[in-house]
């Protein structure tokens, strides 16, 4: 059997011979674990057989960017979110950084939760993605509340004649990017008239919307070193030795002693870095952001950007499973001070 290290250069590109007998062994690999129940896939022997599929998935996979996102989309990442906003003293300046902010969703959201919780804080809150059609689409905050069935792929052009808000919505979509938010909430967060939702102004606020790439060397200078940097969902879709070096540059961005939020991305790859860098892992609430995104658990090992079920009794689980870690701090895991106090 080749090796199935998809940290390695080398192995990454294959031949297209070894990627049709690997298709087909996926192909019928998957069709059979689609039919085991949820327990037996967490035997021991199963979830082994997982892993290893789950490296075949990522070698031989064809990655490429989505825009899919969802409001409110990891609520224990949130919470997390507004603990790290409750360490800082009355008044004070908040710089926060989203980067492939895509539709806009996650950071309406993370806006939401921190100004719900501390409405006191100086937001500077920079957006960031690659592409420039997106970054205008997030910054206007209006989405059409229709379903996003019209963004089959037999009915794009259909969608796109729709207009520019339902194209945007729906584009990547298999569900629809509102369907974690409760009513309630939609009426906090939205004024709604007809089929469209346009974010309130209170949550537009010290927002910076720009076109940029994550692994440019020249971002720090663009926008200063930050208490929070998110980079969320978008390097699983890089092959992993670029993906190495795009996280090295993030990681550049975060002030000493801030945080890093990191989901979306292969776990080899955040490991390695993570330890490389000395990044120290937050044991609040890990296991719950882990699992905080039902839609990424229910890909592994059958898609590259699936995430594998956490596993407690792995050695390295403390930094494997971490999905925030503090830059700059020489302990090998932190948990929050006062982590109990707020949050909802």
């Amino acid at each position: 059997m080749p090796s199935t290290d998809t940290s390695d250069p080398k192995i990454g590109a294959g031949s297209r011979i070894m990627r049709r007998i690997l298709s087909m062994y996926i192909g019928q690999s998957g069709r059979v674990w689609k039919h085991l129940s949820p327990s037996v896939r967490n035997w021991p022997v199963t979830r082994t057989w997982g892993h290893h599929l789950d490296r075949l998935v990522r070698l031989s996979a064809d990655r490429k960017q989505y825009f899919a996102t969802f409001f409110l989309r990891n609520r224990a990442e949130l919470q997390l979110l507004q603990r790290l906003a409750d360490q800082k003293p009355q008044g004070a300046r908040f710089d926060m950084t989203v980067l492939a902010c895509s539709k806009g969703a996650e950071v309406y959201s993370m806006l939401w939760a921190i100004r719900t919780a501390r409405p006191d804080l100086q937001l500077n809150v920079h957006a960031i993605d690659i592409s420039q059609e997106i970054v205008d689409f997030a910054h206007r905050g209006v989405y059409s509340l229709s379903g996003s069935d019209a963004m089959a792929s037999e009915n794009e052009e259909a969608a796109k004649q729709k207009g520019d808000v339902s194209w945007n919505t729906s584009r990547d979509q298999n569900a629809s990017m509102f369907e974690r938010v409760s009513a309630e909430e939609i009426n906090a967060m939205f004024e709604t008239k007809g089929n469209q939702a346009t974010i309130k102004p209170w949550l537009r606020q010290d927002v910076t919307w720009m076109c940029g790439d994550a692994g440019d060397p020249g971002l720090l200078a663009a926008i200063g070193p930050q208490d929070v940097v998110v980079a969320n969902r978008f390097l699983c879709h890089m092959e992993p030795p670029d993906a190495q070096t795009c996280l090295r540059n993030i990681g550049r961005l975060v002030k000493t002693g801030g945080y890093l939020f990191v989901t979306g991305i292969d776990l080899d790859v955040r490991t390695k870095i993570a330890q490389e860098q000395a990044w120290s892992p937050i044991t609040d609430l890990a296991r719950e952001i882990h699992e905080g995104d039902t839609s990424i658990l229910a890909g592994w090992p059958l898609e590259y950007w699936g995430l594998e079920p956490f596993d407690d009794r792995r050695p390295d689980s403390q930094i494997r499973y971490a999905s925030v870690f503090r830059v700059g701090e020489a302990s090998d895991s932190t948990e929050l001070a006062g982590s109990g106090r707020s949050g909802r």
